[in-house]
């Protein structure tokens, strides 16, 4: 739990990793935005270990807008940790998450707010299409999407993403959850709360590239299965059980065809295939153990989720190194 008193109406959780083009724009529109709606607000980035000069650019950008203020981490540790590190630090009475690439429009959160004051505790952005994204991670999404729903243990709806309003109770719902492979898309479904979705056209990236290629898409798609299902174990029951059920059938074949026709000469190629096949099946069953395995041996070992090297607040930076330690510790 954060159990911090809120000291304003919105806080927009943003994690930011090499996107110092996108920053001054984005605080522009930001600002426009919510000074509209006669709520106040915080803006809280966190740069999560950015390799360009995103970090200078938050300082310039705080100085000039005491609402908006920045973390800096101390290392890159994944979007899904920058998040998590940013509500441990919003005040306020609802928090808004989004990217820091443009891609969610900042003019959108009026229309999480108006649901927001309908009584609505978990309001999430519904993109309506994938025009931005190429063809073949839209398709490899789509399928993960599949899988989940029908093997995992929450179902998420379609076109929802990390863009999204969150009520102070949900945002300590998520606080109280400590997990370090985390798949925040599944965490906010987890949680509940009364919810609804926004429709929003994705705007495409205003500048640089995304930092997901394919090999983080895939490794963040096994982080989802794995932390909301456990059917990549269960799977290999019933892998071994087919497995068992045809050699029993082909021992009883050649049983009998050795019985009427005698003994055939032993075949070098068949034998070869056998083995190669059935060692491919143990050594993958291995691997899906070690991958749950690995995640224990992370999650028992109790290290914070994030540490903090640096804090800007309004305009004066305040060096706090390793100051994240005892906040983020929390379980």
């Amino acid at each position: 739990m954060n159990g911090s008193v809120p000291t304003s109406d919105i806080s927009v959780v943003i994690p930011v990793f090499n996107e110092r083009a996108n920053l001054r724009p984005l605080a522009e529109r930001l600002a426009a935005t919510l000074d509209g709606t006669g709520l106040a607000f915080e803006a809280i980035f966190v740069d999560d270990g950015s390799q360009d000069e995103s970090l200078a650019e938050l300082r310039a950008i705080c100085g000039q807008e005491p609402r908006f203020r920045a973390l800096s981490l101390s290392r890159n540790f994944g979007k899904e940790v920058a998040i998590a590190a940013g509500l441990d630090d919003a005040r306020g009475r609802a928090v808004v998450i989004m990217d820091a690439d443009l891609q969610h429009p900042p003019e959108v959160i009026p229309l999480f707010v108006e649901k927001w004051r309908e009584g609505f505790k978990n309001v999430y952005g519904q993109r309506t299409g994938r025009e931005t994204d190429p063809k073949m991670r839209t398709f490899f999404t789509e399928l993960f999407y599949r899988l989940l729903e029908r093997f995992g243990d929450v179902t998420l709806p379609p076109g929802a993403g990390d863009f999204r309003l969150l009520d102070r109770q949900a945002v300590d719902a998520l606080l109280s959850i400590r997990e370090r492979a985390r798949f925040n898309k599944g965490l906010y479904a987890w949680i509940g709360f009364k919810s609804t979705g926004v429709p929003f056209d994705v705007e495409s990236r205003a500048s640089g590239r995304s930092s997901f290629n394919f090999a983080r898409l895939v490794r963040f798609a096994l982080d989802g299965l794995m932390s909301f299902s456990s059917i990549p174990l269960k799977v290999w029951t019933y892998v071994g059980l087919t497995i068992s059920f045809f050699a029993l059938a082909m021992a009883g074949y050649y049983w009998v065809r050795t019985m009427l026709f005698g003994v055939d000469t032993p075949g070098f190629p068949t034998l070869v295939v056998s083995i190669a096949f059935f060692s491919g099946v143990q050594l993958i069953s291995l691997g899906v153990l070690g991958e749950y395995i690995a995640r224990i041996f992370n999650e028992v070992k109790g290290r914070p989720l994030y540490l903090v090297a640096e804090r800007i607040e309004g305009d004066a930076p305040a060096d706090v190194s390793g100051a994240g330690v005892a906040r983020s510790s929390r379980s």
